[in-house]
Parts: structure tokens; sequence; C-alpha cells
């Protein structure tokens, strides 16, 4: 049974900052064409280019890796980077919703999977302004 979540084994379970990249693409991919997802596409800018490098940086940190948002963009505070937006449960839902949606697309193992999911619920959770 795999370990996560200590030093970067999450970040080499899932395959690296190349595969987080990719995770990222396909999370904001899936943002932009599913249904659900409209709520919180409407509180990103049209062009994805920063808020795709944003998470790339933070989820790479996030899983173990290098802290590059902090490198590129400073310290974070979840909520408080949020707080200006109205974030209620159909909002973080869809985030999650798409996370799982890129996951699936990448074939990632059903337990990091899962493990993924029930970390990110946590700040998906805290950045819920509403």
């Amino acid at each position: 049974m795999p370990t996560y979540g200590i030093g970067d084994s999450t970040l080499r379970a899932l395959g690296g900052e190349a595969a987080v990249r990719e995770l990222v693409d396909r999370f904001y991919d899936a943002m932009q064409r599913l249904p659900e997802a409209r709520v919180i596409l409407a509180l990103h800018p049209d062009d994805l280019t920063l808020s795709r490098d944003k998470l790339t940086a933070f989820l790479t940190g996030w899983m173990g890796g290098p802290s590059r948002y902090r490198e590129r963009f400073g310290p974070i505070a979840i909520p408080m980077a949020h707080r200006h937006l109205p974030i209620g449960v159909e909002e973080r839902d869809a985030w999650l919703n798409c996370m799982a949606t890129a996951l699936d697309e990448m074939q990632v193992d059903a337990e990091l999977k899962a493990y993924l999911l029930a970390q990110l619920r946590h700040p998906a959770e805290m950045c819920r302004t509403r």
C-alpha cells in the first residue's frame, strides 16, 4: 500500500512536476467544457495562463515538491487569496469535480485519486465565503 503525504511521495506518485502541469491543464480544460463548472469559470479571467501557472506552482509544493509558488509569487494563504470571490458549496463542488475529472483523464491510480480528492477537499472547503 503506497504512502502519500510524506516528503515528496505524493508528487512522485503522480509522476512529478510535468504530471502536475498535465493535471492542471486537464483541470482547466474540464472547467471550460463542463456545464456545472460555468459557475467557477466565471470567477476566472478570460486568459487562464496565470491561473494555470499559479495552480501548478501551488500543487507542486502542496504535494511535497519544491516551493514553486512561494519562489514566484510569494507566500499564500488559500482562504485569504480567495476571500474576494463568492465561493459556496456549488463552487467548491464544481472545483472538486473538475479535479476528479482531470485525475480520471490521467488515469491516476484509484487510491492516489481518492487521497488527493480527500486532501484537496479541505482547502476547497476553507475557500467557502458564503
